[in-house]
């Protein structure tokens, strides 16, 4: 058991060393994550320091700040945009540093996909032809296309509220136009006309 912990152990030691070298200085890294086209923040985005686990995520203005060391080489990535490096510089005289790292959009064009709810033409073919319309639905449907009955339901309508106001306000006009002047002739009014047709097909003029 001794015999495997002391391996164990070096190599524990050796791993810790080549992730954090103890010669270089550490310095909090700060900045802000932009595009490149219009300098809006990149919220969300991962950094991450190469070789280690150290890195965070910018917050929703892009802003973020960690503890790297001098030298480090620090990758940017965020959802459609390209990833990007930054190496920290070796030779800073303070123990922080600040920068605006810029993204690069990165545009994917995808094909255009039609989904259908069969896997192909012939299937298709088989479903519609294989279709059972039942008697109720196809009496329904020819009901529906008598124009006779259609008719019937337009004249049934009760009257719309504001189509009454616009001819009622159409009348008022006419009335206050026509006010100190002789009557106008209807014989060019539709509405006459149509009022007309109405009464004699409804046998107003018969003799009683």
């Amino acid at each position: 058991m001794r015999q495997l912990l002391i391996p164990l152990l070096l190599l524990f030691s050796i791993t810790s060393f080549g992730q954090s070298d103890p010669d270089r200085r550490l310095v909090q890294f700060s900045g802000v994550v932009v595009t490149g086209d219009s300098l809006e923040p990149v919220p969300f985005t991962s950094i991450l320091t190469k070789g280690s686990y150290r890195g965070t995520i910018s917050d929703v203005y892009g802003y973020f700040s960690f503890v790297a060391q001098a030298g480090d080489t620090v990758e940017f990535a965020a959802v459609g945009f390209k990833r990007g490096n930054y190496i920290i510089p070796d030779s800073l005289k303070e123990s922080k540093y600040s920068m605006i790292h810029v993204l690069t959009p990165d545009t994917v064009l995808l094909r255009p996909l039609d989904v259908y709810p069969w896997p192909s033409k012939e299937q298709f073919r088989e479903a519609f032809l294989a279709l059972n319309v039942s008697d109720d639905e196809y009496q329904r449907v020819l009901k529906h296309l008598n124009s006779a009955e259609a008719i019937q339901r337009m004249e049934n309508l009760p009257p719309d509220a504001g189509l009454a106001a616009h001819y009622q306000a159409s009348l008022d006009n006419t009335r206050i136009y026509n006010q100190g002047m002789a009557p106008s002739i209807n014989l060019f009014n539709p509405i006459a006309w149509a009022q007309f047709v109405q009464a004699w097909k409804a046998g107003s003029f018969k003799k009683q």
